[in-house]
């Protein structure tokens, strides 16, 4: 083998290189080879310590791996080479060179060979770590110092002794093939090649020199490398159990997969939606239904969702075959939590992921990541992003509106989502461990293949049924399996409190347990005393932005030194070491995860609201923590107490949509069955639904639910299966659900609704079976059951049930069993005979374009015309194909054939009638026609619509049969232009119900051939067409073929029967096509002359150029007899028509108005229009620009536009209008107008009478000095107004004789909006008039007051600006929120902010606040009112809701408020869920009913919570009490769950009020049914209605008689 002279050397162990003077054979060569380069590594592994140390001995670390003895450990160096090295500069590390140039380039790495630099730029080399090379650096041991230390970093992957021999092989491999054919004797050819050789001690792993690779190449190797160091950190260190730290395994060994989902829809949704199964993560990427750039990653806590990231980081580090990440060349992952205060993502990654390297900064990141040839990026938790509801936005905010990394995938992982997503957005949720995963994972990361070991946590399992729900949440069940195989006293829980409860004090005694060991620290720390941690652990996640990460020494000093060190030897604290934004060190502390903090939060809960004499706010408790955000914290806090338990369910009946989640908090509340019985029977009386697109863990805790309710024998009202049903064991004769779990205990079920749906994807589907023994056997297994409805297309029904399968029971129990197809038909069943009966007499087909829609048709049509059922119509909706005369069937587009068609009277067949492309046309010949009509045998009306249908032209009469002329079927074909054609049975013969049809030709090609097509007909036909409209498509008039010629090349030929001719055109958006479609006087008498039946013709838009005239001598003597209208409107208020005695244009409008927009190209046609009028000497009325000046040239006395154009033509002007900025928002930059400039412009235009600007992006000159205006200006005294705002009703007005600005308002009204730039410029003009002394008759501030500042004597707005010029002010107008959606926060004004914002309006006349959110106070003392306002009596008035009809003003004697009634009628009065709003509420009721008033509507807003024992008031949720009240003619209550008892409370307390006849529940719970004799009889005789409306959007009437609930539709104009 040849060698390069340098080649006699030796390896670190001494040994000599291969290829030196020892004339080796090959085989002991390769041999001797490999045995050097393994000693070499192990001593290596030997003598470095992961952590970078100089020995192994004693790293916590290896210890960690020790059970892997068949595992040797690597060093790979971190930023420096530090470690072992050559012993003399001729013994270099092992390198290897490939010959890849292709592979690198100035363009990027190729990420099929993921490169690790570790070192500084002298030498990079790559080392063997079995499946992979990392690159090394070379470093002369005389080049490094004596206190040199190597970098603390982590260890690379573990490798066998066999994977090292595989790195022997292909080193051997590589180098035989880098240096030509052996000799026979074992020894070197020499290369004959006279060129110089690179040294290969300086060839890098990519097969180039180092000194070759550019500095972006070496800048994307060092930071791919870090990358991969920084996540081998996070993976190799995964914790199952946080006490157990001994035990730290790589992900790979213990990660299992759980379930995923995704949502198959083309947008993104935040509804539950359907749920579709995904193989496994591996599918993440290659799964076409959800390939997009932006996907979440949903799941509840303890789901793995940061584990699955840790997977990735994995696989791309390792290069695991058949990963996602296998191919991707650059993988992104950060913490959202580490990111508070740092708005770039580049910065983030520069911090958190490279560390201190100084070699790649900021802009080197986003340029690999923008030139990378594939990258991820992946954030994870999103709910612990501190920033997340930040004001400023971040590059994360950027990131999800797709305005940042725009084409690259990015995964963001949640437990909720987040306010804004992009449309593309595709959803996948984790669904947690199925007993298949959990067995895997104690086999793989607990017993191995010990099988006694694994039944007896199997077994454990079992044992505990609230354990075997919750150990789906994977963090639940490592803990359980791990602490259910090492504890043998191992209990039996009722609650996922009581778990974690038992978790801890397992924490506590292995820690006090390992305390007794010798030369261990001892812990003394009382396990039930951390009433510190759980007021810290409370304020973490009770604030809007959650702060789930504190400072070590922060959090020492908050807890004691001692205690925290006793948590983070439990596990439950977890330190990390992360770079702060400023690159410094630091060490964070957060929870093992974030349950434990909402366990000891829920502890502080628990402890504020059990405190005797206290009342707290629930409200004000809970404000920042949602129950979807941190469910846990509610349900532990109802497991830890049991009176606290019980206020926080009630607390939770007010909110919408809980009645799920107050099932799991329900099932956590300690104390006596009996309470708990209670409670369920409450959630019992009404409809328990499941959710298909409920998580498993709700869907789980409803079917406990039902567990406990079958087991004490409650009764469930009814049963809702909604989209979740898959079908009936008859086995264990219990129902399954999609999800999987099983409904086993359903004997006392009353109602049993199922409802499916239409599906979307997967059409080729087959639907949900429900087969004649599941049917039976649903009956059968509950005994309670009065009625089974199911509702859907999803759902299959048997055609029949045999009479001999239905037991004699059944029949006697008579269980009503319905089917709603949804087409208008529904089936009951028949217990006598088991046939299906139709309640409707001649049902509606909808036959839509989706495959499995048109098989549910298919069988329906079937079925009907079995049973002999007319069918009214059937609608074809864009599937018909043709018909098939041989098997008398219309066949689908789909291919598939209806066949049933006896039994129609009407077919309608609908396509295509929208705008653009229409699908191929489809051709119906005569055939066809008169099969169709025969084959069906009761049609009456056959109905064709749409523009791809050709029918035949005619039918000859000898085809008819006469059978078909004496039935006399309507077949009609509307062409939807307006004619409508029907057949004639005499003659075969189409007639055309209108006489004149009018058509349209649009811009597209298809769409003008099939107008051509008609007109065609049309003209064959001899019919008039009464109008022909050309939108947009017409090119030119060709004389020489006399035609017109269209945009797409068409010929319009046929114009004999048109009457009309109306050709519109558009304004041109491009500059690059400015030329407009000029129509030559040939090309317009030509067009005359082809039409002989014309008689007006239009031109309509800025684009046509006609010619400025025709001369007569050109005019054929007809055209002048015939007096074509021929007219032109140029769309900017001018209409031309064409004078035919002499040829010239006459302008209909005598001055005509301009307009001139921002637009470049709409400015050029102005441009020319103006011209052509100042040529004529047309005067124009008005010259409007909007928003279009730019300034005034006095040099060349021309306006100057914004886009550069110049306007000259002015003479002509009378009215020039300067239109600016008047709207909120961003307001443009500022134009100022000089003296001279105003003044050059007034006397260019000699016409010019008034001119105005208007805008707030105008400043004109504060004065004009009278020497500077010329005698002519003061003579002509043309109008100059001045109006920044029209709003502000200010305007200025120029005085000639001075040169000053005349106020012409004198008493101006500003308003103030929400918008902080509108606000800003409102204050400046308030400033002007206070300085210029002009009183403000009204300051109108419209929802932007925040408060009184009584110590600056100042408004304060929402937006923080202050309002201080109120000395003139004599109205204030403080206006709220007044309309429907969610009123803002409340704002509640003092008595010391009113009186100082009385005192410092000197002013002040009256002061008006409107709106829900502002609370004034009750009453004012009136020993606090100065003098002087008694003195002054100013109006102060206060209206919350003018629909109330109330208004409050305020009696200056004695500071109390009096009530005005607004309204002669009735008030409606609406009461809401804050105490301030309930408190007002209450008074204006009382005041309302004092005076009289008859009360509408009490509408009941999410603040209703019972009715007290004796039934005489309603309580609200803030605690106030509602007496009785003869004014109120309805009661409505929306958003609150009413059990049975309640029901009856409301009842009785309707009996008392003796004018209520109408009491309404909306998107509430009720029960389903009230027995009737409970009902008082006097509400029977009132007449009183109990209606409902559930938020499914069905509506009910409650049968007073009956007690039960029937379906009613609303009849009148009620809201």
């Amino acid at each position: 083998m040849d060698r390069d002279p340098g080649d006699d050397r030796e390896l670190p162990d001494g040994n000599p290189s291969p290829g030196g003077d020892g004339n080796l054979g090959p085989g002991r060569h390769s041999t001797r080879r490999g045995r050097s380069l393994m000693s070499w590594m192990q001593r290596s592994a030997r003598r470095y310590n992961p952590f970078g140390g100089t020995s192994g001995r004693g790293s916590s670390h290896s210890s960690q791996h020790s059970h892997q003895s068949d595992i040797i450990h690597i060093q790979r160096p971190l930023h420096r080479a530090d470690e072992i090295a050559p012993t003399s500069r001729d013994e270099p590390m092992f390198e290897v060179t490939d010959d890849h140039d292709d592979a690198f380039t100035d363009e990027g790495m190729s990420a099929t060979d993921p490169m690790e630099q570790t070192g500084s730029e002298d030498r990079i080399t790559r080392v063997c770590t079995g499946d992979d090379w990392v690159p090394r650096h070379h470093s002369r041991p005389n080049e490094l110092s004596q206190d040199t230390q190597p970098i603390p970093g982590p260890s690379t992957s573990s490798h066998s002794v066999e994977h090292l021999r595989q790195s022997q092989q292909l080193i051997d491999k590589q180098a035989r093939a880098s240096s030509g054919s052996l000799n026979p004797v074992g020894g070197a050819a020499r290369s004959q090649s006279t060129e110089p050789t690179e040294d290969p001690h300086t060839m890098t792993s990519l097969g180039k020199p180092l000194h070759r690779l550019t500095e972006k190449q070496k800048k994307k190797l060092f930071f791919i490398e870090a990358l991969r160091t920084r996540y081998k950190v996070d993976y190799d260190k995964v914790q199952p159990i946080p006490y157990i730290k001994d035990k730290l395994y790589c992900v790979d060994k213990v990660y299992v997969e759980g379930g995923f989902e995704f949502m198959p829809t083309e947008q993104v949704t935040r509804g539950s939606g359907s749920w579709e199964r995904l193989e496994s993560y591996k599918s993440l990427f290659s799964d076409r239904r959800i390939q997009s750039v932006r996907r979440i990653f949903e799941g509840e806590p303890g789901y793995g969702k940061t584990t699955v990231t840790l997977q990735l980081a994995y696989d791309w580090c390792n290069r695991v075959e058949g990963s996602p990440m296998r191919d991707v060349e650059v993988l992104i992952i950060l913490r959202m939590r580490q990111l508070s205060g740092i708005r770039s993502i580049y910065r983030a990654i520069e911090v958190y992921l490279l560390g201190s390297d100084p070699r790649v900064e900021e802009a080197d990141i986003a340029a690999i990541i923008r030139e990378s040839r594939s990258a991820v990026v992946i954030l994870d938790g999103y709910d612990e992003y501190p920033d997340q509801h930040s004001r400023r936005e971040t590059d994360v905010q950027r990131i999800l509106k797709l305005d940042l990394f725009a084409s690259t995938p990015v995964i963001l992982t949640t437990r909720y989502l987040p306010d804004y997503l992009a449309p593309i957005t595709r959803r996948v949720r984790l669904t947690g461990f199925d007993e298949i995963a959990r067995d895997e994972y104690i086999r793989k990361a607990v017993v191995g293949e010990d099988k006694i070991a694994l039944s007896i946590i199997k077994a454990r399992l079992k044992e505990n049924p609230v354990l075997e729900d919750l150990c789906q949440v994977p963090l639940v069940f490592v803990m359980f399996a791990h602490i259910a195989h090492e504890n043998q006293d191992f209990q039996n829980f009722k609650s996922v409190t009581e778990f974690f409860r038992y978790m801890i004090r397992c924490f506590h005694e292995h820690l006090k347990n390992k305390s007794k060991e010798l030369n261990t620290v001892r812990y003394s720390i009382d396990e039930n005393e951390h009433a510190a941690l759980d007021k810290l652990a409370f304020l973490a996640i009770s604030q809007e932005n959650q702060q789930i990460t504190w400072s070590r020494d922060g959090m020492c000093k908050q807890l004691g030194q001692d205690f925290y060190e006793t948590y983070l030897a439990l596990g439950i604290f977890v330190e990390e070491e992360v770079v702060s934004y400023n690159s410094s060190r630091e060490v964070e502390v957060r929870f093992y995860h974030k349950l434990f903090c909402e366990w000891y939060a829920a502890h502080h809960i628990v402890y504020i609201l059990s405190q005797p004499g206290q009342s707290v706010s629930l409200d004000k408790l809970f404000r920042h923590m949602k129950p979807e955000d941190v469910q846990y914290v509610y349900r532990f806090a109802c497991g830890l107490n049991r009176d606290v338990g019980s206020s926080i369910i009630q607390y939770l009946r007010g909110s919408r949509g809980t009645f799920q989640f107050r099932i799991l908090c329900l099932l956590e509340k300690s104390g006596d069955a009996e309470g708990t019985l209670v409670s369920v029977r409450s959630l019992c009386s009404g409809t328990v639904t499941i959710k298909g697109g409920d998580n498993r863990l709700l869907q789980r805790s409803t079917v406990q639910l039902l567990d406990i309710a079958a087991t004490r024998g409650i009764i469930v009202s009814s049963l809702h299966l909604d989209q979740c049903f898959a079908k009936f064991d008859d086995k264990d004769a219990c129902i399954v659900l999609k999800s999987g779990l099983r409904l086993t205990k359903l004997k006392t079920v009353k109602v049993l609704r199922v409802t499916g749906r239409i599906r979307e994807t997967d059409c080729h589907s087959k639907g949900i079976e429900v087969t004649r023994e599941e049917l039976l056997g649903i009956c059968q297994t509950c005994k309670t059951l009065k009625e089974i409805r199911f509702e859907g297309r999803e759902y299959l029904l048997p055609l029949s049930v045999p009479v001999e399968m239905i037991p004699p029971a059944l029949k006697t129990r008579n269980i009503m069993v319905s089917y709603e197809d949804r087409r208008g038909t529904i089936h009951q069943l028949n217990w006598d005979d088991g046939q299906w009966q139709t309640t409707t007499s001649e049902p509606v087909l909808r036959i839509s374009q989706e495959v499995l829609d048109q098989q549910w048709a298919l069988e329906e049509l079937a079925r009907l015309t079995t049973d002999g059922i007319p069918v009214s119509c059937i609608h074809l909706d864009q599937c018909f194909s043709k018909f098939d005369v041989t098997n008398a069937c219309i066949v689908l587009t789909s291919g598939l054939r209806v066949t049933s068609l006896k039994t129609v009277k009407a077919l309608c067949v609908d396509g295509f009638m929208g705008e653009g492309i229409i699908p191929s046309r489809i051709e119906v010949t005569s055939e066809e026609l008169l099969g169709l009509l025969q084959t069906c045998e009761t049609l009456e009306e056959i109905r064709f619509e749409g523009r791809e249908f050709l029918l035949p032209h005619s039918v000859p009469a000898e085809m008819i049969p006469p059978t078909l002329k004496t039935r006399n079927i309507m077949v009609s074909y509307e062409d939807r232009r307006g004619t409508i054609h029907q057949l004639n049975w005499d003659d075969g013969q189409w007639q055309t119900t209108t006489n004149e049809p009018s058509l349209r030709i649009p811009q597209e090609e298809l769409d003008q051939q099939w107008a051509l097509e008609e007109l065609a007909r049309l003209t064959t036909d001899g019919i008039l067409v009464s109008s022909l409209h050309l939108e947009q498509c017409f090119s030119k008039f060709d004389v020489t073929n006399a035609c017109i010629v269209l945009k797409s090349g068409l010929r319009l030929t046929i114009l004999k029967t048109v009457k009309v001719l109306r050709v519109t055109g558009r304004i041109r958006e491009t500059v690059g096509d400015c030329k407009g479609i000029e129509v030559t006087r040939l090309e317009l008498l030509g067009l005359f002359q082809k039409c002989e039946t014309l008689k007006e013709i239009r031109f309509e838009g800025r684009e046509f150029l006609l010619p400025h005239s025709v001369p007569a001598e050109m005019i054929p003597p007809t055209l002048k007899t015939r007096n074509i209208m021929v007219s032109y409107e140029d769309g900017r208020g001018m209409i031309h028509q064409l004078n035919w005695d002499d040829g010239q244009w006459q302008t209909t409008t005598n001055e005509p108005a301009f307009r001139i927009s921002q637009e470049e190209l709409d400015q050029q046609w102005a441009l020319e229009e103006l011209a052509r009028l100042s040529t004529d000497g047309i005067h124009v009325s008005c010259l409007h620009l909007d928003r279009c000046f730019s300034k005034f040239d006095v040099t060349n006395a021309c306006i100057v536009l914004t886009s550069g154009l110049r306007l000259t033509n002015l003479k002509t002007v009378k009215v020039l209008h300067v239109g600016g900025f008047t709207g909120t928002g961003t307001i443009p930059s500022r134009i100022e107008v000089t003296r001279e400039e105003l003044l050059g412009l007034l006397q260019t235009c000699e016409t010019l009478e008034e001119i105005r600007f208007v805008g707030r992006e105008y400043h004109l000159p504060l004065s004009v000095p009278a020497e500077l205006i010329p005698p002519t200006m003061k003579t002509t005294n043309i109008k100059v107004s001045y109006e920044r705002d029209r709003e502000h009703g200010v305007i200025h007005q120029l005085n000639w004789d001075d040169g000053q600005w005349q106020t012409t308002t004198s008493e101006p009204a500003l308003r103030i909006p929400q918008e902080v730039m509108d606000q800003q410029w409102a204050l400046e003009e308030l400033a002007r008039l206070s300085t210029d002394g002009i009183p403000v008759s009204c300051l109108h501030l419209d929802q932007c007051f925040s408060k009184f500042d009584a110590t600056n004597a100042c408004i304060v707005l929402t937006s923080a600006l202050r309002v201080t010029n109120l000395k003139t002010v004599k109205v204030l107008h403080v206006g709220g929120f007044t309309g429907t959606g969610t009123i803002p926060s409340d704002i509640e004004v003092t008595r010391e902010e009113l009186l100082g914002l009385l005192q410092t309006c000197e002013t002040l006349e009256e002061i008006r606040f409107e709106g829900l959110e502002y609370f004034l106070p009750l009453s004012i003392q009136a020993e606090r009112m100065p003098p002087t306002l008694k003195t002054r009596n100013i109006k102060v008035s206060y209206e919350r809701y003018r629909e109330h009809g109330v208004v409050h003003q305020l009696n200056w004697d004695d500071g109390q408020w009096q009530h005005q009634i607004t309204v002669d009628g009735s008030v409606r009065v609406d009461i809401f869920q804050g105490k301030l709003d309930q408190q007002w509420g209450k008074k204006e009721l009382a005041v309302l009913s004092t005076a009289g008033v008859s009360i509408n509507r009490l509408y009941l807003h999410r603040s209703f919570s019972n009715i007290t024992d004796n039934t005489q008031s309603i309580i609200l949720t803030s605690g106030c009490t509602i007496p009785v009240l003869h004014t109120v003619r309805e009661l409505r209550i929306s958003y609150t769950d009413v059990d049975l008892e309640v029901f009856l409370r409301i009842l009785a307390y309707t009996k008392e009020c003796t004018k209520i006849t109408w009491i309404i529940f909306e998107y509430c719970n009720v029960p389903d049914e009230v027995d009737a004799k409970l009902i008082p009889h006097l509400l029977k005789q009132r007449g009183l209605k109990v209606y409902w409306f559930p938020k499914t959007g069905e509506e009910y009437i409650l049968d007073l008689g009956a007690g039960n609930w029937k379906k009613w539709r609303r009849q009148y104009g009620r809201d």
